[in-house]
């Protein structure tokens, strides 16, 4: 074996530029265009992780990211790669994941003669990155640093970088790979005349709401924001990315709100009667259209956000340009308790939404969720694939803290919830992790169980096997349609499970369950938990 070679290579430069980005995690599926690259990524400090497919690569970087606080690496060949990932990148830009792109290419000398796997990879992605750069030997460092302050920024975002063989290989003309400037970031003070006019308006509102989103949870505002709205007197609701922000067992906590209809019939006119709304690092993109103009007076609608809304799902009489976080600890300086909602509707809307969403029977999704939420804790992480346990879940959960739910919330793709798991225990060890998935949607993806094998990790994976589409189903029946394309076989998913190398359990009792639960904490490969259960028992559940 050749020793290797040293580490000045346009490859080498990029990957200590990623590293001083605080990029750790790479993964892919590699061809020969990217060998190189991944070479060097190993020799920077960067893990590359082998997936089975590109799209769930993708959600793995995003998986990562989401626990991590860093952007992460997607690397792909060329051509049929890169396309094979366009669904995961579409993801990661409706969910806001700054997630770093890069393919190969085909050699700049032979690319207008030669024509076998060749596309245009930046026109492929133009609708769906926030730029899109080929790398050159001169320019390497700062190009992928100027991708890396583009795709950081908010609304974060994924970015392209095209990397040839011969430029990845070549060698680079500087040895200086940049890391990122120390940010200070300029709080909104009690000076600020804006967050004085914000006081008044607050202190005059006798039915104050807020409604949080994820940007007010990446920015660490949960404290601030509890300490508001016990200080008001506020009620809270979240999308289902900001669960957690405030622990949603507190008497102000409204829960999630996004996909259910049954939800919505008592929040949405909950928000009609708020006379101040305060919208906190919100972002409409996990609503369902009943949240168009969610309220008729447009004055009494506050953004605080650090970018301009890039939507019409709503219109803010008052737009604050301001670090969630920052704006809120402002205001706290400002705020003295008050006593809001005379009438006791924050606890009606809450004691109404407990009631609807409690578990029915001893047996199906309402007591599968119950007895998950009680064993992953306070400190376990779920990731949930997209269908109807998806919503229903999203609503019964009871999150205590940030970012222990993911989910596509915003593209809501399926097959998102086994790769979201793998990047969050690899970007996180310590911390149990449980994919909740139903058979449509791991049956899509099915081969990342060999990922997960590969890499050891010790994942529950909960399926909820109602063998069906459920939610289109219920979505055909509404319509006043037949049932047609959305019944699936039966599939032995626990002999699946062993036959990847994992342990595997059929379960139809909530013992099993809770026992199987309990079994799987010591396991040190991955469990697979097939909760079996009737489709009809989603009938009126969200």
């Amino acid at each position: 074996m050749s020793e290797p070679q040293a580490l000045n290579r346009v490859a080498d430069i990029v990957a200590r530029t990623l590293h001083g980005y605080q990029v750790r995690n790479a993964f892919g599926v590699p061809g020969g265009e990217v060998v190189t690259l991944i070479d060097a990524l190993q020799a920077a400090g960067i893990a590359f992780h082998l997936a089975r497919h590109e799209t769930s690569a993708a959600i793995m970087a995003a998986g990562a990211s989401t626990i991590s606080g860093n952007p992460e690496l997607l690397v792909t060949t060329v051509g049929p790669g890169l396309a094979n990932a366009v669904n995961g990148i579409a993801d990661a830009a409706q969910e806001r994941i700054p997630l770093i792109v890069v393919s190969g290419v085909v050699d700049r000398a032979t690319r207008g003669r030669y024509t076998h796997q060749v596309i245009d990879h930046a026109q492929l992605l133009r609708p769906l990155v926030k730029a899109s750069f080929e790398i050159e030997p001169e320019s390497a460092a700062s190009t992928v640093a100027r991708a890396l302050a583009i795709a950081m920024r908010e609304p974060m975002g994924p970015v392209h970088l095209d990397l040839s063989p011969a430029v990845a290989a070549a060698s680079s003309p500087t040895t200086m790979a940049p890391v990122p400037p120390t940010v200070f970031t300029v709080d909104a003070t009690i000076a600020d005349a804006g967050v004085r006019h914000l006081s008044e308006r607050i202190r005059a509102a006798e039915r104050p709401l807020i409604i949080a989103g994820l940007e007010a949870a990446r920015s660490d505002a949960g404290p601030a924001l509890q300490r508001l709205a016990e200080t008001i007197g506020a009620p809270v609701i979240t999308t289902y990315k900001a669960k957690g922000i405030i622990p949603e067992d507190h008497p102000l906590s409204l829960g999630g709100a996004g996909l259910s209809p049954m939800a919505d019939r008592i929040l949405l006119p909950f928000a009609h009667e708020a006379d101040l709304v305060l919208m906190i690092g919100y972002d409409p993109i996990e609503m369902r259209l009943g949240w168009l103009d969610f309220v008729a007076d447009q004055a009494k609608l506050v953004d605080i956000s650090r970018t301009a809304p890039d939507h019409a799902m709503h219109h803010a009489g008052t737009w604050f340009s301001a670090e969630p976080r920052s704006m809120l600890q402002a205001l706290d300086s400002l705020l003295v308790e008050q006593r809001s909602w005379s009438g006791g509707e924050p606890a009606e809307a809450k004691a109404k939404l407990e009631g609807i969403f409690s578990s029915k029977d001893a047996w199906g999704p309402h007591a599968i969720i119950d007895h998950l939420n009680e064993a992953a804790g306070v400190d376990g992480l779920v990731t949930v694939d997209s269908g109807a346990h998806r919503i229903l879940l999203s609503q019964k959960w009871r999150a205590t803290k940030p970012s222990t739910l993911l989910q596509s919330a915003g593209f809501c793709t399926m097959n998102a919830a086994l790769p979201l798991a793998i990047g969050a225990k690899v970007a996180d060890p310590s911390r149990r992790v449980f994919a909740v998935m139903g058979d449509g949607g791991l049956e899509m993806g099915i081969g990342e169980l060999a990922t997960v094998r590969d890499l050891g990790l010790p994942l529950t994976i909960v399926l909820f096997q109602d063998r069906s589409l459920a939610l289109i189903a219920l979505k055909q029946a509404s319509a006043g349609l037949a049932s047609a394309g959305v019944t699936l076989g039966e599939t032995d998913f626990a002999a699946i499970a062993r036959g990847f190398g994992g342990y595997g359990a059929n379960v139809e009792t909530i013992n099993d369950f809770r026992n199987e639960l309990e079994s799987a904490r010591a396991r040190p490969g991955f469990s697979l938990i097939a909760c079996r259960f009737d489709a009809s028992a989603y009938d009126n559940a969200f």
